[in-house]
């Protein structure tokens, strides 16, 4: 069995949202339950055999290393949207992002149909000020075609020199003809935690969860208090709509922030012995102030665990649309000098024990935003059970994606504004603020 040790993040425009483990342990072959069949083997020369025609018939002469990458990374796509090969550069890459900066054009990406699709631009990045749009399919880097590429070289193609230009081709739904964006490369620097006061409520948004999450929760909590008062302080507005994922420990760490006791989330593998709990400890950062928390289509993975726990132990009120549907574990596998793979090795649970993969969480208050006419009938995600290949919900039925437009104008953004007017009393709702009884039951 592999040894999961340190947590580390979703790679940022480099992969599909996921929560990702890390083993610190070299890969090795684990002994399997019963000996591998002649089938196996027999499966095993025939890609040896296959192999050894390439590299003789092949009318170019090709590469080894990359047929032998090319063919990893083929076994690990066809498993699931989020397991694929990291090439050494890819790998350090990611390891990079966990600490919050990168170079690149700021996009959260994942594969579909062939195409990269963009999950959500991040907050005041190059990609975000050109106007990319959750949703957009880009079909050509500088008038390459996309079609044909794996993820992690169609990221590579978009890294490059800081100040340097990329023409990206986006497809986007409702607009027949594909549209030529320039983007100008820059050093991304994520911070992850915003925050303002709206006069007596605490606005709290976190774009994703790198190793800075806790710390920036932590430091608006404080400011915010201060800044609005306690006396005064209506109550915080957590914010994680299009927030794609990433470090796992970062999520258990901001739902503990609001959580005196009660599980956070398990995850469970394929054997019984692998299922891991996650409990909150005593202290609550706010001192039971009223939280709302807004998500929609575009998110993911640990902002769903963030949101799935306070929502299950009644803690907060969750407002806006169904999330993504991220609810895969993928464990990052060193492998040496050669990389690393990603693998989808786990599920994660709620607190009451739901799955909510491919099915996403639904919101006790559902709110849709207005839409500019440009955006009208084309502003949802597909969510992760409009996949290709996607793992399968538990049981129930899967979610189909869900609206993930958020107007940059405040004014107009008609879920942030209903968290206001409910904290403020201006507003009633059965489901605001949840009630003591069930939040009792959820932490027993």
């Amino acid at each position: 069995m592999i040894r999961k040790a340190s947590l580390l993040l979703v790679g940022v425009v480099m992969g599909a949202t996921a929560v990702v483990t890390y083993s610190q342990a070299p890969f090795r072959f684990a002994e399997p339950a019963s000996a591998a069949s002649a089938d196996t083997y027999n499966q095993l020369n025939l890609f040896g055999d296959v192999f050894e025609r390439v590299r003789s018939d092949y009318v170019e002469e090709p590469t080894d290393s990359k047929l032998i990458e090319t063919a990893i990374n083929g076994m690990l796509t066809s498993l699931d949207p989020h397991s694929s090969y990291l090439p050494p550069k890819g790998f350090r890459d990611m390891q990079v992002q966990t600490r919050g900066e990168f170079g690149g054009l700021g996009i959260e990406v994942t594969m579909e149909d062939g195409l990269v699709k963009v999950v959500a631009p991040i907050d005041d990045t190059p990609a975000f000020k050109a106007g990319v749009q959750a949703g957009d399919l880009i079909t050509h880097l500088d008038g390459e075609q996309v079609m044909g590429l794996t993820l992690n070289e169609a990221v590579e193609k978009m890294r490059g020199l800081v100040n340097t230009d990329i023409v990206i081709t986006v497809r986007r739904e409702g607009i027949n003809e594909p549209t030529d964006i320039t983007i100008t490369r820059d050093v991304i620097r994520i911070r992850s935690v915003r925050w303002n006061k709206e006069e007596d409520v605490g606005y709290i948004r976190i774009t994703q969860f790198n190793e800075q999450t806790f710390d920036g929760l932590e430091n608006a909590v404080e400011e915010l208090t201060a800044e609005i008062g306690k006396d005064k302080l209506k109550g915080f507005v957590l914010d994680l709509r299009n927030n794609p994922g990433g470090l796992l420990d970062q999520a258990i760490a901001v739902s503990d922030a609001f959580l005196n006791r009660g599980e956070i989330v398990s995850t469970r593998g394929r054997n019984a012995e692998e299922t891991q709990r996650y409990n909150a400890r005593n202290g609550d950062m706010t001192n039971g102030a009223p939280v709302i928390v807004l998500v929609n289509g575009g998110s993911a993975s640990a902002s769903e665990i963030v949101a799935g726990a306070l929502q299950d132990h009644r803690r907060a009120t969750i407002l806006g649309t169904r999330s993504f549907g991220k609810g895969s574990v993928q464990t990052i596998i060193p492998l040496g000098a050669n990389g690393a793979i990603r693998l989808t090795t786990a599920r994660y649970y709620t607190p009451s024990g739901n799955s909510i993969q491919a099915k996403g969480i639904r919101p006790d208050i559902i709110s849709l935003q207005e839409l500019p006419d440009e955006l009208k009938g084309r502003a949802e995600t597909k969510g992760e059970a409009g996949l290709r290949g996607h793992l399968q919900a538990e049981e129930g039925d899967e979610g189909s994606g869900s609206q993930a437009y958020v107007p940059q104008d405040k004014d107009k953004d008609v879920q942030l504004n209903l968290a206001k007017a409910l904290l403020r009393g201006e507003k009633v709702d059965t489901a605001f603020p949840p009630s003591a009884d069930s939040a009792a039951n959820a932490s027993d």
